[in-house]
């Protein structure tokens, strides 16, 4: 057998030697742009991290979200979860990581697949969010593997679709098949961009619905003989703008969110349009006179954990139905598009306090708890796996998600892979096995 250590100094200069690695591990999965939407090169990255994972001794399986929101033969949702065994019988701990990136937009200096590096930095979309943490969760497994090859319980490497639009085709998919069941996976580590001494317990909700005002066509030069859906429209914002935005900044959660403002309520204009159809690219003629007779508002409501989705629904329909009273010919539909519960793990729970424990030890400061202002795929770990015990933490500064000239440090990955690491010996490998 492998001699085994239990000075952590051990499997932290393996991870120290595998600096390598982890960059051009990094640059790999930057260079598959598994952009979404549509959900490109999945497969790919999928068929990477196995020829990867399976050389590590973990055994593979890829798993098709057949029929999942976004799922096509052209755009399949494709998903692996990789597990190691260890020499004894144990709990599991799971690394989930999402495998797509948004989309690049504009701004870039760099080649937003490039992976090209300047110093301690690496550039790319999904550097920070969350290539880097998938990344460095491999390096602190197949570097705690061996540096303890005898230790009790299992090790799951999951990379999934579709976080980025709602995970559905992804750990939502997952979780209803029973790979977070508690019975299965007692440990989850999600290694989102949240800063690498910050451990995150959870995020706010999610509350999103289209309203759409009715009103009459009619022609633009006589808009008295129609009903304008736009006046109704305007009518409704500025009662969200006059009453609604108010009270929601004046409610504040307990919950440590971060930054600052997100610990109030907040409500999001997603988009907005009235009228006809904007016309095809290429267009160059003007639009038809006519009032118009509908208008549609996505609002994006996140709220807290001190308020009930039910009351954060009918909210919203107390305001409309104001407006109805306000207005004679006011008509309208709502139809919710989607939600999210909030959560939060206990900060006693195990996987909480082992990470506490290993930014301790590795970065000598305390850690600090915090919630994310939008959700990620814990809430479908908590709500359908019904497994508590998930957080985040991972490499990376949450303001850099989503903008131009994304990065990563690599210093930051290689201590966030020993955080991990020495997580997963807390968890895995308890004192009992020492003596």
């Amino acid at each position: 057998m492998t001699e085994v250590t239990t000075d952590d100094s051990h499997v932290f200069s393996l991870i120290d030697n595998k600096r390598d690695d982890l960059v051009e591990l990094t640059q790999d999965l930057i260079r598959i742009p598994t952009l979404n939407p549509p959900g490109d090169c999945y497969l790919e990255i999928c068929e990477y991290l196995e020829k990867r994972l399976s050389k590590s001794g973990f055994e593979t399986e890829l798993i098709r979200a057949k029929d999942s929101p976004g799922d096509s033969d052209k755009y399949p949702r494709w998903n692996i979860v990789a597990r190691k065994e260890g020499q004894k019988s144990g709990e599991c701990v799971h690394f989930n990581s999402h495998t797509d990136v948004v989309e690049v937009g504009k701004g870039w200096t760099k080649d937003p697949f490039g992976a090209e590096i300047e110093g301690d930095l690496i550039y790319g979309r999904g550097t920070c969010d969350m290539k880097g943490g998938l990344a460095a969760s491999i390096i602190a497994a197949e570097a705690f593997i061996e540096a303890y090859p005898d230790f009790a319980g299992s090790i799951e490497i999951s990379g999934t679709a579709d976080e980025e639009t709602g995970g559905y085709g992804g750990v939502a998919y997952l979780a209803e098949k029973g790979y977070f069941s508690p019975s299965r996976v007692q440990h989850v580590i999600i290694p989102e961009p949240l800063n690498k001494d910050r451990i995150c317990l959870g995020h706010r909700g999610v509350w999103w619905a289209e309203i759409e005002t009715k009103g009459r066509i009619a022609h633009g030069a006589m808009p008295f003989l129609g009903d304008c859906a736009v006046r109704h429209m305007g009518a409704v914002l500025n009662k969200i703008e006059d009453e609604l935005m108010p009270a929601l900044y004046d409610r504040k959660t307990s919950m440590p969110v971060v930054p600052e403002g997100a610990r109030h309520s907040t409500l999001n204009i997603n988009s907005l349009h009235g009228g006809q159809a904007e016309p095809e690219e290429g267009f160059t003629g003007f639009l038809s006179s006519c009032v118009p007779d509908s208008a549609r508002l996505v609002i994006d409501r996140r709220y807290l954990i001190e308020e009930e989705e039910e009351d954060v629904r009918e909210e919203i329909i107390d305001l409309l139905e104001r407006v109805k009273r306000e207005r004679e010919t006011f008509e309208y539909d709502i139809k919710e598009l989607w939600k999210v519960t909030p959560t939060m793990a206990d900060k006693n729970a195990p996987v909480v306090q082992a990470v506490h424990q290993a930014i301790g030890s590795v970065l000598k400061c305390e850690p600090s708890y915090v919630v994310s202002p939008g959700t990620y795929d814990q809430k479908h770990i908590d709500r359908i796996g019904k497994l508590k015990d998930c957080i985040a933490y991972g490499p990376g500064i949450l303001d850099l998600a989503h903008q131009p000239d994304e990065y990563i440090s690599i210093k930051d990955m290689l201590d966030s892979a020993k955080v991990m690491a020495q997580t997963v010996k807390t968890l895995l490998y308890p004192d009992h096995l020492n003596e």
